[in-house]
This record gives structure tokens, sequence and C-alpha cells, in this order.
């Protein structure tokens, strides 16, 4: 803190729970905050989720309040469709470079959805992991913020086209909208730039991308979810059937020596809630899950132990081999029991991929000494000045994460200018 009481700048990189909990904590401790976020919305990969832990709440549950307090704080300034090019300097002292790409869309946006109806170009779901299309104007979902809509530049025809300029009553979109550059001057970084799933078409064993009854933890999630492509109905996803049959494929590419070498923590979590959303709708769904290990630490052995007692949830203690599809769609899934020592070749509807968690790619950030990460790419946070939160650092869950980002921010605060 200054000699006159004012408390420094702070920029956060990364708008999912991590980063938007350090920006309200540093925020409210009277500092100025950024952040910069990429995609045109924050939330991060927890608004994808159709529940998450400790309380199995959906995305709004949580981001609600917080989205809120983001809304309403005058020290908090959002930087979305944006990224970090450069940082240099030290500690209570950075310089730092953002380029914002345009959105084509400005703050006078009501979210009034005229634009979509006019729209006639189609562009892949992204945010639903390209299960379905939105058009090249879209809002991933309606409790998303900032509420504008956002065009996909590479999607729209622009002016050739023009139509949702004229559906537009609010003078809200802007084609000609140009990439801008912000420079800042901040006392201290903190990375909560988050996860990304691991590539399971790189497993290729196990079918991901030939079969399409092969499906990552991330696809189940938002099949679950209300505001996903089938509007929460568990499909199957080659012919829209039912779900007699479900099997769980723990460590896809986790704890692999070829792929990732470490745990991600949370995926068997993850799972065993799947299996909760599998019996809500398909009560005489029979499930496998195929495991290594199942790592459920401190009091969510007890969930673990819940599952264990459905009668219609088979536990496989097995890496699973391989997966392959029949003529009907159904796969079948092979592993070796290592407890009994048999080998098991099940047939199902549908096999969920538990993928493990990526750190974000930063490489594209120059940074004046680089940042110091493990050797699984997490950020090690024993930079002064660079802090991380969240899954940046490590595989945690949404509680972690929020606490991660309270210590984040409490050391990004003492860097303030003295």
């Amino acid at each position: 803190m200054s000699g006159n009481g004012k408390k420094g700048k702070i920029l956060v990189v990364g708008g999912g729970i991590s980063g938007i909990s350090a920006a309200i904590e540093a925020s409210e401790a009277g500092c100025e905050v950024v952040l910069v976020e990429k995609n045109p919305y924050l939330g991060g990969r927890v608004v994808q989720m159709n529940q998450y832990f400790p309380k199995l709440c959906p995305p709004s549950c949580g981001l609600e309040i917080n989205l809120r307090r983001i809304r309403t704080s005058p020290r908090i300034r959002c930087l979305t469709t944006a990224q970090v090019e450069k940082i240099t300097g030290g500690p209570g002292s950075y310089k730092v470079t953002v380029r914002q790409e345009p959105r084509y869309v400005n703050d006078l946006c009501t979210a009034c959805g005229d634009c979509v109806d006019a729209c006639p170009e189609e562009r892949p779901d992204e945010f639903n992991l390209d299960m379905g299309k939105t058009k090249a104007i879209y809002k991933t979902v309606e409790t998303a913020y900032p509420v504008w809509y956002a065009i996909d530049g590479d999607a729209c025809k622009g002016a050739e086209c023009g139509k949702c300029v004229e559906a537009c009553q609010y003078s809200a979109i802007d084609l000609d909208m140009k990439p801008g550059t912000h420079e800042l001057d901040v006392q201290a970084v903190i990375f909560a730039t988050g996860w990304s799933p691991y590539d399971a078409t790189k497993l290729e064993n196990i079918g991901f991308g030939k079969y399409k009854n092969v499906i990552t933890n991330l696809m189940m999630e938002r099949l679950a979810s209300d505001s996903g492509p089938t509007a929460g109905k568990i499909k199957r996803p080659s012919d829209d059937k039912d779900i007699e049959s479900i099997a769980f494929v723990q460590c896809a590419g986790s704890r692999d020596e070829n792929h990732m070498e470490q745990c991600s923590g949370v995926c068997c979590m993850g799972s065993l809630k799947q299996t909760r959303y599998v019996r809500e709708q398909y009560p005489d769904a029979q499930i496998y899950i195929f495991y290594i290990d199942v790592r459920t630490p401190g009091r969510l052995e007890d969930f673990y132990a819940e599952v264990q007692k459905d009668e219609k949830v088979t536990l496989i203690k097995g890496k699973v081999a391989k997966i392959t599809e029949d003529s009907s769609g159904d796969v079948e899934v092979e592993a070796e029991d290592t407890l009994s020592g048999n080998r098991v070749k099940q047939k199902v509807n549908l096999a969920v991929l538990a993928t493990g968690l990526v750190p974000a790619d930063l490489s594209s950030i120059e940074i004046d000494g680089g940042l110091q990460k493990d050797e699984y790419g997490f950020l090690t946070g024993e930079q002064p000045g660079l802090f991380s939160a969240g899954c940046a650092r490590r595989p945690v869950e949404v509680a972690a994460c929020v606490r991660d980002a309270a210590a984040a921010a409490l050391k990004a605060i003492q860097c303030s200018v003295e």
C-alpha cells in the first residue's frame, strides 16, 4: 500500500471460478482489478458443468452471486475475448499488453435474441463440445456474463449478409469492430487459467473420435445439463436411443506413461457423480465403472460408499485395453479384472471416458524470465509477483479452487506499491 493509503492494481488472467474468486477477493480488499478472459463469457469450465461438488449444485449456484458482485463492483474491469500477450517488469511494477478480439456486439445488447432468429449462418457449438451447432451470432447459456451476444468472425459473412444488423432494434451490432490493445500497469499478476480435457483422440485403442457412442466426461456433463444439446436428456449420440447400459472408463490418458503420468485428482468423483445423472433418468440402467483405483479423499468417501450400495452399479478394477463398436452401435469394453484375474468383455450402449485435466497452454505469453512449471506443466507459484490459483497450479475441485483464489489474492495484495 502506498503512503496515501491507495492500494495497487492486480491483473487476473482467466475468468473461470478461480479467476472470478480472486478478482472479487482482491477488489473487496480495496484493489483495482483487471480480469482478462479469452472467451466471450465468464465462468470457465464450471459453467459447462451440470452439477459440481460438494453440494451437487448447478453452475448458477455460486456463480450467480459472484457474477453479481463483479457486475456491481466499481473496482473490477472485465476484458472478455481478450488474451495477455506480454508481461514485463517485476513485482510491484509490471507492464502488460492485452489484445482484445472484436466481439462485434456492444453494450447496447439486451440479449433479446432477434439477431439469432435472423442469422442464416451456422458454426460448430464449441461450448457443447461440437455436439450440435449454433448460429454465427450466439450466446453460450442464458446465465452467461456479460449477457451480450457474440459473433464468430470466422462463420459470419459480415456486411455481405448484415441480416443481424437489420434485425437489431438497439444498434448493438457493429460488424466493423476492430481488435484492440490495452496497455496496463499492475503490481501483481494472478494466473487462473484453468484446464483443458486431455485430447482423447490420442487414445487410439478406446475409440474416441471413431465411434459416436464413446464420449468424454465433459461431453456427459453437457448431455445431462438442461442447457445442453439434448436439453438435459442423456441419449446415445448415434441414434438418440435411451440408455440401458453404460460404462465409465477411468484414467483415460491419466496415470499412463504414454500420455499423462499424473493423476488428475477429480475424475473418479466426476464419474461417480455422473452415475447419479444416469440413475435419475434411467432407474433400471446397468452401470459399469472400470477403474485403477477409486480416489475419493475426505468426506467424499461417503459419496463413493453410497454409489457402491447401488445394486445396478458394478465396479471392475482394471484398466481398459480396448473399445470396439458393433453394427448396432453398442460398444464393447475390454479389460482385465485384476482382482479375479479374468478377462472382461462388457457390451454397453455408451462408454464415457474420464479424461484427465491438462493445464492451460501459456506459451503464447511473452514473460520476462518465463514462468516456473512443474514436470506436468502446472505453475509452481514460486515467483514473486506472479501467482497462480486453482487448476493452473494443480488438478482440484471447485471448492479448492475458491480457497486457492483467496490465498493468491492475499499474496497479490501484498505486492501493492509501497
